[in-house]
């Protein structure tokens, strides 16, 4: 399963701080059972919330052990996040998070359905599955930042922020 929060910050000028204190955060929820990988993603394209953080996890249980609950959140940024671009789903349709390089992008669409108009992207339509429910399907697909062709608004292209964290403790998914 994948689990996507998406969000921004209210406060531009605290965008350096909020990052930092992210990959810290990435570190630890790839600590957390039942997590496999944590990685965040940045966007300036328009109509889209600025920030998605994606992670690999083994079901829906994952977000009721004490531990996660402990960790979880926003921390101090709570009151500085945008609830304008503030969602968290989880989604079925992959047993492991893809892994975005430094020289790729993350596609990001939402759907009523999956589209077949964007078969030439190899999208990976990802089903709904808790959460908030923000959408019925994602799309996603990995794709060098140099061969990104021409997209509609609604298709957000996310720059890897960080690295993927990779819980060691737990065995990947294949």
């Amino acid at each position: 399963m994948i689990f996507n929060s998406q969000s921004g910050i209210t406060d531009r000028a605290r965008e350096a701080d909020w990052s930092q204190w992210y990959l810290e955060h990435l570190r630890i929820m790839a600590t957390v059972p039942g997590v496999f990988s944590a990685q965040r993603f940045t966007t300036t394209h328009p109509g889209h919330p600025p920030s998605l953080a994606m992670y690999g996890v083994a079901n829906a249980d994952v977000f009721k052990g004490e531990y996660y609950l402990s960790v979880r959140g926003m921390g101090e940024w709570l009151p500085l996040i945008d609830k304008q671009w503030y969602r968290r789903n989880l989604f079925d349709g992959l047993v492991r998070a893809p892994e975005v390089n430094a020289g790729q992008v993350l596609l990001v669409v939402d759907r009523d359905a999956p589209d077949a108009a964007l078969a030439a992207l190899s999208m990976t339509w990802l089903t709904v599955a808790g959460i908030d429910r923000s959408t019925p399907y994602r799309g996603i697909a990995v794709v060098s930042k140099h061969a990104v062709p021409a997209l509609s608004p609604d298709v957000a292209i996310y720059t890897p922020a960080s690295k993927r964290y990779v819980n060691v403790n737990e065995e990947q998914p294949t």
